[in-house]
């Protein structure tokens, strides 16, 4: 079982890998630069999937969360830690590519308007939870605090995704019910391909960092049994 798991690891990371290729010459080679920001405009291919990881992320925890807390099963909380982790990484990504293309587009690195503000509540939620895990004194508290954070940063991303709607700001919406495609041609094909390939990312990063965790629990049970021996 562990063996097969492990393959389609490998696979999973093969794939990403020529997924993620193809990916990038689309952008830089096939679509077309954009004619008032120019190449920070590219910027667009990046930032607007690893936010979309981000809610996923989050998701994912919301599911762990609630496994957790309704089975107290350790399996549960494994793909919570794993989710909590990569959702910290896409989530520093977003508030580490935004203010590169809010710079030259806004003139400013940052403002406090509602979406980035939002975005900073939800990464301070996702390291708070890995730091209230880091300092339980027990397995089981760890776990139960992890999920209640996990609940709570879930209902932070409903508001991060509707407070542009909520309460404007220079946030641009580029994708919404009534709106027309607003990509020219190549830039579709760019933005689907990047995506898809950081879904791969994604469900690679999960997948072994829940593995990771899973040993990790096996490991402290063996450690725990032995010092009982003693």
């Amino acid at each position: 079982m562990a063996r097969r798991f492990d393959a389609g690891l490998m696979l999973l990371l093969a794939a990403t890998a020529a997924l993620m290729a193809l990916a990038l010459a689309l952008v830089f080679l096939n679509a077309p630069e954009e004619k008032v920001m120019g190449a920070v405009q590219k910027i667009f291919y990046f930032h607007v999937p690893i936010a979309a990881m981000t809610f996923l992320a989050v998701f994912v925890l919301l599911a762990g969360s609630v496994g957790y807390l309704w089975t107290r099963r350790a399996v549960w909380d494994h793909v919570s830690v794993a989710a909590t982790e990569v959702g910290l990484v896409f989530c520093t990504l977003v508030l580490i590519t935004g203010p590169i293309w809010a710079k030259p587009a806004w003139g400013v690195w940052w403002t406090w308007e509602a979406k980035l503000t939002t975005t900073l509540i939800l990464w301070l939620l996702l390291a708070g939870s890995l730091l209230a895990r880091a300092y339980a004194t027990a397995p089981d508290q760890a776990a139960r605090i992890g999920s209640i954070l996990g609940v709570v940063a879930a209902l932070d991303v409903p508001v991060v995704y509707k407070a542009v709607d909520w309460w404007r700001g220079q946030h641009p919406i580029v994708f919404g019910a009534g709106k027309t495609d607003p990509l020219a041609p190549g830039m579709g094909s760019a933005l689907m391909a990047c995506m898809f390939s950081f879904l791969l990312l994604f469900t690679l990063l999960v997948a072994a960092r829940a593995r990771l965790a899973a040993l990790e629990g096996q490991l402290a049970a063996l450690e725990d049994a032995a010092a009982r021996a003693r």
